[in-house]
């Protein structure tokens, strides 16, 4: 069988919206990982047959296939393509994916897999927001398929997390707890350099992580309003708003051998699920009891996970289904505190639990995030 590795993967630091990667184009922000990937693994890249990219709201400086655009404007060779994904929150996961299954099936050796959101420049939902204005209110508006099976309701990413803290038994004190937490591990990892190694930084000197918040506690949670009326949700328990970009090289075992490069991982397992798109956000549940089906394995014997945290509840639901240690959940923190750039999270969760793998010593690492639709992707790594 052949076999799809990761030979590096690295991201930037995630900017606060309007902080220091607000006036950096959306195609540069791409070309900054790509120039850095190029650089730190030494290919000649003109070797790459593909790049992939995700990216969602593909308006104005985020369209015309930015995963093509970044690439040239890194400077990189004209000859080869890149093609943009929109599976939501799991665009770059799904790059990934497909990147993987190009080398896994024989039709490429060396593919590029990333994604980059510039959150300030194209606010989310800008594409909803543009449509309303061609007089389409929803998406969904008028289609009587969508109708006749799931109604008028709107599909509201707020309702679904309410829906799964309610269902899940999950109070408000849990998520703003979970969320203290997710700030409080992003930092020690910031303190302790966990992060050093994946972060490719900025010439205008952003080399960290701008969006953990020190200052923030219960206290200052409690004091904050419901995202939605007579709800339990708040901003403090939500992904954050953010600018970043990701990106990884992925390359069959002909070409490590070819060009002698050196793995860090393969990919052991690759899927998607789908489940209902009015709950949205609860996908991460069945697509994991999936994976593990297909593999073989329990999460006994998964080192570590990283699951999106698009809001407190999501997570916490997940960890309830499956009775799993918060020890090995989201280590150095996630969304809540380290950003959510929509198209760019999937690569940089996987950026990260690679180097966490490594720095554990671990073998296997799973990483899971809700998508709009209702999907979910799940990526199993093995370290080499």
């Amino acid at each position: 069988m052949r076999t799809a590795y990761i030979i590096d993967a690295l991201r930037s630091p995630t900017g606060r919206r309007g902080g220091k990667l607000s006036k950096i184009h959306p195609i540069d922000l791409g070309a900054h990982v790509l120039s850095g990937l190029v650089e730190r693994t030494r290919i000649d890249p003109s070797l790459v047959e593909d790049v992939v990219f995700g990216c969602v709201d593909a308006l104005g400086p985020q369209a015309g296939d930015i995963a093509r655009t970044s690439w040239l404007a890194a400077g990189l060779p004209e000859h080869v393509p890149g093609t943009t994904v929109d599976r939501q929150c799991g665009s770059s996961q799904q790059a990934l994916h497909f990147a993987a299954q190009a080398v896994l099936s024989g039709t490429n050796d060396l593919v590029v897999a990333g994604g980059v959101q510039h959150m300030t420049a194209i606010p989310i939902g800008m594409a909803n927001t543009i449509a309303t204005h061609l007089g389409f209110p929803t998406p969904f508006a008028g289609s009587r398929g969508w109708e006749k099976r799931y109604g008028k309701r709107p599909v509201d990413q707020f309702k679904s997390a309410e829906m799964i803290a309610e269902k899940w038994e999950i109070s408000r004190q849990d998520m703003e707890q979970f969320a203290l937490q997710s700030h409080k591990r992003a930092i020690h990892a910031i303190e302790q350099g966990y992060f050093e190694n994946e972060i490719y930084g900025f010439e205008n000197g952003l080399q960290v992580d701008e969006t953990p918040r020190g200052d923030t506690t219960l206290e200052k949670m409690a004091k904050l309003p419901p995202l939605l009326e007579g709800g339990m949700l708040t901003a403090a328990a939500s992904s954050q708003v953010c600018d970043g970009a990701s990106a990884m090289l992925i390359a069959s075992e002909k070409a490590v051998e070819r060009y002698k490069l050196e793995p860090r991982a393969k990919i052991h397992h690759l899927s998607v699920r789908g489940a209902n798109p009015i709950w949205m956000l609860t996908a991460p549940i069945p697509a994991t009891q999936h994976a593990l089906q297909k593999t073989g394995l329990t999460l006994d014997d998964i080192d570590l996970v990283e699951i999106n945290e698009a809001f407190a509840s999501v997570v916490l639901a997940w960890q309830k289904e499956f009775n799993v240690s918060s020890d090995k959940v989201n280590v150095n923190g996630g969304a809540i505190a380290l950003g959510h750039p929509l198209g760019a999270t999937g690569t940089r969760l996987m950026t990260t639990l690679l180097n966490e793998l490594e720095r554990r010593g671990g073998r296997y690492g799973l990483q899971t995030m809700c998508e709009g639709g209702g999907q979910a992707n799940v990526t199993i790594i093995e370290r080499v």
